[in-house]
């Protein structure tokens, strides 16, 4: 299996939100697992060679969770869902992506800054 992009892995990390506060490298851990990768996908790194690609699309799916209002940071390097969170989680849908967070204005004005 190919490592998934960032959009694919918003509504996986959402989840793992779901039972409360979430270490980030918890998270890489329990949706690498998920998604099967092998131990090469697993150690494949970035051209920058800091950071595995599997570990750096979790994070970037977070931060746009976070910056949609659905999970929030509690600390350093973890989050926790929020009440909009548990709300899509109440009747998900298949996918979130960029397109999914735009219904949020937080994420739309995000949007429009950059």
């Amino acid at each position: 299996m190919a490592i998934p992009d960032f959009q694919t892995l918003m509504l996986p990390v959402l989840r793992t939100s779901a039972d409360g506060e979430m270490r980030i490298g918890d998270a890489v851990d329990r949706l690498a697992a998920e998604f099967q990768l092998s131990e090469d996908e697993r150690a494949h790194l970035l051209p920058s060679g800091r950071q595995s690609t599997f570990a750096n699309r979790v994070h970037w799916a977070k931060s746009y969770l976070g910056k949609a209002g659905l999970i929030t940071l509690s600390g350093r390097g973890r989050f926790i869902i929020t009440q909009r969170g548990r709300e899509v989680l109440a009747s998900p849908p298949k996918r979130i992506d960029i397109k999914y967070l735009q219904r949020f204005p937080e994420f739309a004005a995000f949007r429009n800054e950059t």
